[in-house]
């Protein structure tokens, strides 16, 4: 089983939204991914609420069966397309993928 998180700084404003807007049409887009990911067993999506200067606005927890499920969902259409949405939104992120 694989492990992947991913944690975002957003820009001010993107898409014509804040952050904070931003953050929770992020969080509603990657949950929206639950069940339909091969390969994908869970799926966690939490926005901060300490806003301390080191920290992230959002964080994506998931597991895959396997590095192959991993891959695979990086290219599935449907991850394609949050994605893009992210990339606009987004100042850093962060990554950190292991095996359990």
């Amino acid at each position: 089983m694989v492990k992947h998180i991913v944690v975002w700084r957003l820009k001010p404003e993107a898409h014509g939204r804040t952050a904070v807007q931003n953050a929770v049409a992020i969080k509603e887009k990657l949950e929206a991914l639950r069940g339909r990911i091969p390969g994908m067993l869970r799926l966690e999506v939490g926005l901060d609420f300490s806003r301390e200067e080191t920290s992230g606005d959002v964080v994506l927890v998931s597991e895959f069966e396997s590095r192959a499920a991993l891959d695979a969902y990086q290219v599935h259409p449907e991850h394609e397309a949050v994605k893009g949405f992210i990339l606009e939104a987004r100042s850093e992120r962060r990554l950190v993928d292991y095996e359990l």
